[in-house]
């Protein structure tokens, strides 16, 4: 097992930035190299929607986060250079969303990131 030397990935962040709808706070936790692969309905596995470097993960998350929505931490486990986490919404109309994160890290921060998405529809 692998561990990174460098400062530890912030969990509490994390999930303040998620529950709080905090685009900047979140964005605080990816590199600037880091790389977003998106999956859903509309980004197959052979063809996921690639985001790389904090500008493009940065127009994400401002869109994602700037929408009438909650957004809830569910679980989030780190174990030495990767972490995964589990996030909820919901719509006011009750349009529920899904999705599953696996992170690679480097000195605490995000330089990889596989985002599977389902929502009802």
């Amino acid at each position: 097992m692998t561990t990174s030397a460098g400062p530890a990935f912030d969990n509490d962040t994390l999930r303040r930035g998620i529950e709080a709808d905090n685009a900047e706070m979140l964005l605080s936790l990816y590199a600037d190299d880091a790389e977003l692969r998106i999956v859903d309905h509309t980004a197959q596995p052979s063809h996921p929607k690639v985001l790389r470097g904090r500008d493009e993960i940065a127009a994400m998350l401002d869109d994602v986060y700037s929408r009438d929505m909650t957004h809830k931490l569910e679980q989030c486990v780190v174990q030495g250079d990767h972490a995964a986490y589990s996030e909820s919404c919901r719509y006011p109309d009750g349009v529920r969303v899904l999705s599953e994160s696996m992170l690679s890290l480097r000195d605490g921060r995000i330089t990889e990131q596989t985002l599977i998405q389902a929502w009802d529809e």
